[in-house]
């Protein structure tokens, strides 16, 4: 079973998926951090995040890994051709690369094949931006989780705080949130939109348990509606 959760840059999208996923003994997949690690090498590597083909080749080319401990399906890393880069992703530097690395066409195609490789291995919740719409257009379950700017950019602001990673100025955190949200939705491939069948629950003002008990009873009632058919 796929439960996609897809939504803006500060939703909660990370911390709702894995606590779901945990709940209900699921695998959990943070597309946004494989993104993430191909802009980190782009960066490493000196590459132009304007040059398409170039940044198609290094997603092409990597090898993506994220690091479990026995027993736990939440990954606790993540690195790139042998690099852990679970801090170095997190950075303001990379807030501002990732966006034309995701907008990218190549780029998208080869995350894309990999994305699908590993969700078709087992159950798996699975957040991004385009999971419901692009990635797994038959999951079962598509939940498309928001919050308002202002509540998204507190929620980064107090993430990059205790990460000790990223920066911690809300004027900062906010215009960068806008303006990769402008970015996502404008993009050519993939827009960040809502599935026009995903459940669309916005998180301003609402405990996160909440949330995630609400997304855990969805799944539930698409799971018995498989079993069902």
């Amino acid at each position: 079973m796929i439960i996609a959760i897809d939504g803006p840059a500060g939703a909660g999208k990370s911390t709702v998926a894995k606590a779901v996923a945990k709940k209900l003994g699921f695998k959990c997949l943070d597309t946004g951090a494989m993104y993430r690690a191909v802009a980190w090498l782009a960066v490493d590597e000196g590459v132009s995040l304007e040059d398409d083909d170039a940044l198609g080749r290094i997603a092409r080319g990597c090898t993506i890994a994220f690091d479990h401990v026995p027993g736990d399906p939440i990954p606790k890393g993540i690195s790139i051709n042998g690099h852990d880069v679970t801090d170095a992703i997190r950075t303001t530097r990379i807030d501002q690369a990732v966006s034309p690395v995701s907008a990218a066409g190549p780029v998208r195609e080869a995350m894309v094949e990999q994305q699908r490789r590993i969700g078709h291995q087992g159950d798996y919740v699975i957040e991004g931006r385009d999971i419901g719409t692009v990635v797994f257009p038959e999951a079962e379950l598509k939940v498309f989780l928001t919050a308002t700017d202002e509540e998204r950019a507190h929620r980064r602001v107090r993430q990059n705080v205790d990460r000790g990673v990223g920066s911690i100025s809300y004027s900062e955190v906010l215009a960068d949130i806008i303006r990769r949200d402008e970015a996502d939705m404008n993009r050519a491939h993939a827009p960040l939109k809502a599935a026009d069948d995903a459940r669309i629950i916005d998180s301003t003002g609402t405990y996160i348990e909440d949330i995630i008990e609400q997304i855990c009873v969805l799944a539930q009632i698409a799971q018995d509606g498989k079993q069902a058919r």
